[in-house]
């Protein structure tokens, strides 16, 4: 809903909110585009109908673009994965990207790391300070989560040592995670490989690429756009 980007998302969808005359969804789509992918899925809630009306009126940016429509029901970041299987397929790994960072990452080189680990997926995480960590074994494979506001702790490894890493919002999966999902409806990716992580390598990819940023409330973006400038 961009809640916590009101006022900007007043009577507009968040994707739709500009950084220095650019929406956030136009960033995001040139920035997925540098993996060449084969395809783009955007899924929309919150007014929906003003993304259909901005992609018709790029042209889709002359990529090949569609529609995961949520409007009836926001389903969270892993029921709209599972949402979008009819579009996704099941034959090559799928990139997700949440529309409100601002990220230098190279995202060739996360699919590489991803494709040379074999595992189920792999999410982008940096050392930043938080209050909800992914937690990771020395072989960057996810064994946790801590929660070091309120001490809530969930481990599905057990390991010597054990590190906190913030994630990005930037992720690679592969398509056999579909066979595994028992979840229905509204659930969080999250919770989705927390359960899966005792039995499924997932991974970790230490970001150290100089920008990463949350654009989600009023006062970041407007950070972004002073350092922009």
């Amino acid at each position: 809903m961009g809640t916590r980007l009101f006022p900007y998302t007043s009577d507009k969808p968040k994707a739709l909110v500009e950084l220095n005359g650019i929406t956030l969804l136009e960033r995001a789509i040139r920035k997925v585009n540098e993996l060449n992918v084969s395809e783009i899925i955007v899924n929309i809630h919150h007014f929906g109908e003003q993304i259909v009306e901005f992609l018709e009126g790029k042209e889709n940016f002359h990529l090949p673009i569609k529609i995961s429509d949520e409007r009836d029901q926001l389903l969270d970041t892993g029921g709209a994965i599972l949402k979008a299987r009819p579009i996704l397929g099941e034959s090559e790994p799928f990139l997700v990207y949440n529309v409100d960072i601002l990220s230098s990452i190279d995202l060739n080189e996360l699919s590489r790391y991803h494709s040379s680990r074999g595992g189920l997926a792999t999410m982008a995480v940096r050392d930043r300070m938080t209050d909800r960590y992914m937690v990771f074994n020395p072989e960057m494979i996810l064994s946790g989560w801590r929660n070091t506001k309120t001490g809530e702790e969930k481990l599905a490894r057990n390991s010597i040592q054990l590190q906190n890493y913030a994630f990005s919002g930037i992720q690679i999966v592969e398509p056999k995670i579909f066979s595994l999902i028992t979840e229905v409806g509204k659930f969080s990716v999250i919770q989705l490989y927390l359960r899966l992580a005792g039995q499924h390598n997932i991974y970790g990819f230490f970001d150290q690429s100089s920008l990463w940023m949350d654009l989600g409330k009023p006062e970041q973006l407007a950070e972004a756009e002073k350092m922009m400038r």
